[in-house]
């Protein structure tokens, strides 16, 4: 049995184990150069991506550019109020078209200046006197979105399913928020040098908020108080409650019972958005693999109206700068354990603290297994 083939085996042995005695991926999950590509060739090339938010392009022209896997990425807002994602490569020479973020009547080739419009047609090839040449065959392809609650998804899967009712559940937790409402004011974007995996689950478990935050987090959002919420196929959450003597955060939208203004809902939507939903505040993570210990993360920060004057929205700002740094800096130091021959599959702790992490580990197993299934098929 190849390395490969051994490590799905174990996987789904790891998912079947009783939820009353679960146990995490050993280290080889996280550094295997070889199993990191046979994730880039299923699951990851399967999922809908969370990209950032629709209010980072309110105007027409307005875009920002990331990079999906192996795909640069064009994610604008058109003439006709509709926003699309499109691919950032000239279809000319392969040359991107377009970084960072901006507005733009239309995107044109630094090398050869050939220009496309919003929707990705090609408006200009200067001296194209080839026979072959067709401008209208020469569009920039597109890729699928999805909208929802504010945030915008792609994937590289022509036929991937939208989210439908299976994802109810998710929906019916962050509504009351209203996340719809919500105003964009940041956006940062990081390298980290960890495995994609390790992101996830670090920011949906509350087992370590008390021990890697203490002066960050700790105060409002202690890991006493963390307790496991809903789940489904391809989400999962968890409530980091406050304490009862702490002063108010903001009220946020009016149908907010006491208790959702007295917590961060978290949550993430596999493979790549981790994100905290508070009454006022609403931080989103988006996650890129680059390598098998790379990730670009991509974050949004977002407030409900006009609660959190300017100086109050700067200080969240930088705590969630520091929130992030410490939680890099901790997991660029376990990728390096996590390649020791004794980085084996650790007992998890209980439901309300790493019961994430297992829905996690079921989700990535079922996602393997479909594949293999798939692929057996072609």
């Amino acid at each position: 049995m190849t390395d490969l083939a051994q490590m799905r085996q174990t996987l789904q042995e790891l998912a079947a184990l009783p939820p009353d005695a679960p146990f995490g991926l050993p280290g080889i999950f996280y550094t295997s150069p070889e199993f990191f590509e046979w994730e880039c060739q299923t699951l990851l090339r399967r999922g809908w991506y969370c990209l950032g938010r629709a209010d980072e392009v309110p105007q027409a022209g307005d875009y920002f550019t990331v990079q999906l896997l192996n795909e640069p990425l064009i994610v604008v807002r058109g003439g006709d109020g509709e926003i699309r994602v499109l691919s950032n490569v000239c279809r000319h020479r392969g040359m991107p078209l377009a970084e960072g973020s901006g507005n733009a009547n239309r995107f044109v080739c630094s090398y050869h200046a050939w220009a496309y419009g919003h929707d990705g047609a090609l408006l200009r090839a200067a001296r194209m006197k080839n026979e072959g040449f067709d401008q209208k065959n020469c569009k920039l392809p597109s890729f699928p979105v999805q909208l929802w609650r504010g945030f915008i998804y792609t994937s590289l899967d022509p036929a991937a399913a939208p989210f439908g009712p299976d994802t109810k559940a998710l929906d019916d937790m962050v509504s009351p928020y209203e996340p719809d409402n919500f105003r964009h004011v940041y956006t940062g974007t990081e390298t980290w040098k960890c495995n994609w995996k390790c992101l996830v689950e670090n920011f949906m478990e509350g087992y370590h908020l008390s021990v890697v935050h203490p002066q960050t987090l700790h105060g409002y959002t202690p890991t006493g108080l963390a307790r496991k919420s809903v789940s489904g196929p391809g989400f999962t959450s968890y409530c980091a409650n406050y304490p009862q003597d702490i002063p108010s955060r903001g009220a946020g939208a009016p149908g907010l019972s006491a208790e959702q203004r007295q917590r961060s809902s978290l949550f993430a939507r596999f493979p790549n958005q981790v994100a905290s939903q508070a009454a006022t505040l609403l931080v989103s993570l988006s996650i890129f693999p680059r390598k098998v210990d790379e990730i670009e993360v991509r974050w949004t920060m977002s407030v409900y109206g006009d609660e959190l004057d300017g100086d109050t929205i700067d200080q969240r700002i930088a705590l969630w700068n520091e929130v992030n740094r410490e939680d890099r800096e901790k997991l660029e130091w376990m990728q390096v354990g996590l390649a020791s021959s004794h980085a084996g599959s650790g007992p998890l702790a209980g439901e309300d603290y790493e019961g994430t992490v297992r829905d996690f580990l079921l989700w990535l197993a079922h996602m393997d297994q479909d594949a293999g299934v798939q692929l057996s098929i072609a």
